[in-house]
């Protein structure tokens, strides 16, 4: 702190210097703008509209907020937008080349995206252990009327449980990469697009050993992928680019979020992007990359909505495209009956006028008539398109729209499927039509001489749906019920078995809650336990346990050898079975060590073999917890000792002997339950996913992302782990124990 004294002698120097050289330098760098000058500077990727009509915050707002909408306002407000354009563009030295490619101009119509996880039941059979892709698109057909494009989803959530980096977790799908290639044509012969992740995140699994865009570039090439989809990227650098054409497999690239700022070029090779919207206002934004670039196509992307309205209309209204996520990591989001159709009937407009939604001379927010509506036009040559949206919960009728008019001009009512009959004033034509509340309309223009192709069959096409409004289809919203998979009680044992810690029966309050990233305390996150509704994050029961038998230890893999010498045990989806052993058994010194890279399937052929069965998530965590509530098997806190030193490394050491750490007992005496290697508990099952309990958490932590599998060491959380099939089930860090009934 300065004395006081100093102060007085110096504050008048000080004074004058910040006068003479502080405020001129502020001054200064106030007028040199950060951005282009604009009166609508972009908020985020959108970019505002016309400050009109604009509903008051309440009744008490003074008449004059309800501001009336003059044709002078629109002209300066596209005016200052076209200056804005311009000018940004040269400071970013923009060169629109990589949308002239050939190649890669399919993005151009790509205006469904349909976000798929491969552990999605419809998608891939474990039982026939195929791809089940025209399966998958007949189901999406039916709902909507079907993609364009499908970003297909191997790697987030279940990344971390080992070391395996996202380039394994695609080549340990079924089939390995020769069965990818496969079910990426399946998806070519439909005339479906084929896009995959890339994580940058991924930093603390196994090194590739090449940088992460020429591994991804490589893999596309292998696999014949289409695109490439920046996962949390506000643009995939252009080391990606460069990657991909190397290979001369060229594939286009899409990150998370739009590019924005006047450092990142990223738009000049970024053609697709997800948005979002920041706030759902009346008046719907602009996209700004679409405004930039109308070539871009931004996909609408929203999981938290189940009613998609607003994000449909927002697309509608700049022509841009909509991600569909129904299986959201295991989490069932569809969107409404009501939005699924209305999905179906915008899908099949924007396919047909692809080319006029790439116009550059579109305009947002032209002229309409009545409050609420808003419009966008599409002109090319002597054709224009005008996508309409009502912003009301009401229906609007009547006169809609006022349009520059030509003799022998003819118009269409391409929502309803009509040849409109317009009122002609001199010049002017003026539209009317019905457009319901929170819907849509389009029109179609074409001049004296002019066609499209396609016309009558979509005016058909669309007449037919027309004749069922929107709001006869249902906008309820359910989420998708689970079952717990059986567990069959074993033969009675009337004595402890060899190895096995008797648990006796009682009441016992089974409190748990899953530790999955996303997701919230939303219905449909983690589990349904036999006694909930629904699936819920939080569970809370107090039950009754029968008297039973548990494993002191997890299996070895001395135990599991046994196993295989005896049963001559092999799995038909071999791949990743028992990764670690060589030459078909276990490492010298590992015969005590938990057996790991096993499957839900395989440790359930061990227990079946041995007697047993696996537990029941309650009855692990009573083996584990007893009837005090303790957060851990040995007590309350937090012991170093009773567990394995955690591995943050880039390679796995492998766990820890069983018996390798007393103090991790709990209250019955049993052994290992926590930290050393996750252990399989139940399996749940829906229409579309299948996932296991996941319980103890592992050694194995890999460092820099909190988007890695999450541990689960407290005896109050478990894991929920998907699951598509054994080769990519299989983990270095998942074993399993046994019960026997009593």
């Amino acid at each position: 702190m300065v004395p006081d004294r100093v102060m007085k002698r110096y504050g008048l120097l000080l004074f004058l210097l910040w006068v003479f050289f502080v405020i001129p330098v502020s001054a200064q760098k106030e007028q040199v703008p950060e951005m282009p000058d604009t009166i609508f500077p972009p908020q985020g990727p959108q970019i505002p509209g016309p400050l009109y009509r604009v509903p008051p915050p309440s009744w008490r707002v003074k008449l004059d907020a309800w501001k009336t909408w003059q044709l002078a306002d629109y002209d300066a407000w596209l005016a200052d937008l076209k200056h804005w354009r311009q000018e940004y563009l040269v400071r970013i030295g923009y060169d629109g080349s990589e949308y002239d490619r050939p190649e890669l101009q399919w993005t151009q119509r790509n205006f469904i995206l349909q976000h798929v996880m491969v552990e999605d039941r419809y998608f891939y059979d474990p039982a026939t252990r195929k791809y089940t892709v025209d399966r998958y698109l007949d189901y999406l057909d039916k709902r909507y009327g079907g993609p364009d494009s499908v970003l297909i989803w191997p790697v987030y959530p279940n990344i971390g449980i080992d070391n395996r980096n996202q380039w394994d977790l695609h080549r340990d799908l079924p089939g390995g990469i020769p069965a990818i290639r496969e079910m990426v044509q399946d998806f070519h012969r439909h005339g479906v697009k084929v896009l995959f992740p890339t994580m940058v995140w991924d930093m603390g699994t196994r090194d590739e050993g090449v940088s992460h865009a020429e591994a991804t570039a490589r893999l596309m090439a292998e696999i014949g992928a289409d695109g490439v989809f920046g996962d949390t990227l506000p643009g995939v650098p252009r080391t990606f680019r460069t990657a991909s054409d190397k290979t001369g497999h060229p594939v286009a690239l899409e990150p998370e979020t739009a590019p924005q700022g006047l450092d990142d070029e990223g738009l000049m090779w970024n053609m697709q992007s997800l948005v979002g919207l920041q706030e759902h206002t009346f008046a719907p934004p602009v996209n700004e990359s679409k405004w930039l670039e109308p070539r871009h196509i931004a996909h609408f992307s929203d999981n938290s909505e189940h009613d998609p309205t607003d994000g449909l209309q927002y697309a509608f209204f700049n022509g841009i495209g909509f991600e569909d996520v129904e299986n959201w990591w295991g989490i069932w989001l569809p969107i409404t009956p009501r939005g699924a159709e209305a999905l179906r009937r915008v899908a099949k407009i924007e396919r047909t006028f692809a080319e006029l939604l790439v116009s550059p001379a579109w305009r947002p927010y032209v002229p309409t008539l009545q409050y609420g509506i808003f419009a966008t036009q599409f002109p090319r040559d002597k054709i224009s398109l005008w996508t309409f949206i009502n912003r009301n919960n009401y229906d609007v009728s009547g006169s809609q729209i006022e349009v520059t008019h030509h003799s022998g001009r003819r118009y269409f009512d391409v929502w309803h499927g009509l040849e409109l009959t317009p009122r002609i004033a001199t010049d002017r034509a003026t539209l009317s039509f019905e457009m319901e509340s929170g819907g849509f309309g389009a029109v179609l223009a074409l001049d004296s001489g002019t066609q499209w192709a396609g016309l009558d069959s979509l005016l058909r096409q669309m007449h037919d749906w027309s004749l069922q409004r929107l709001s006869s289809f249902s906008d309820e919203w359910k989420s998708l019920p689970q079952e717990i998979v059986e567990i069959p009680r074993t033969k009675p044992s009337t004595q402890t078995p060899p190895g096995m810690v008797g648990i006796p029966d009682g009441e016992f309050t089974f409190s748990v809650h899953g530790i999955e990233v996303e997701g919230g305390s939303d219905v449909g996150v983690d589990a349904q336990e036999p006694w909930e509704d629904s699936p819920r994050r939080y569970h809370y029961r107090r039950v009754f346990i029968h008297a039973f038998y548990v494993d002191r230890y997890p299996v070895t893999n001395a135990q599991f050898r046994r196993f295989l010498d005896s049963a001559r045990y092999h799995p038909q989806d071999d791949l990743n079975f028992l990764r670690d052993w060589q030459n078909g058994t276990y490492p010298a010194g590992w015969e005590n060590k938990p057996v790991t890279w096993v499957s839900l399937e395989d440790a359930r052929a061990y227990a079946q073999w041995a007697g047993k069965r696996l537990p029941h998530e309650w009855e692990w965590q009573y083996a584990a917890q007893g009837s005090d509530g303790r957060l851990y098997p040995w007590g309350k806190t937090w012991d170093d000792a009773a567990v394995p030193v955690p591995d943050k490394g880039r390679t796995m050491r492998g766990p820890d002997p069983v018996d390798a750490h007393p103090r991790g007992a709990s209250p019955f005496g049993v052994m290992d339950m926590v930290g050393n290697v996750w252990q399989w508990t139940d399996e749940y099952v829906d229409e579309h996913t299948r996932a296991a309990i996941l319980r103890g958490g592992s050694y194995y932590q890999p460092q820099g992302s909190s988007w890695y599998f999450p541990q689960a060491y407290q005896l109050d959380q478990h894991g929920k782990y998907l699951l598509m099939a054994p080769s990519k089930d299989r983990s270095g860090t998942v074993g399993f124990r046994c019960v026997m009934d009593e």
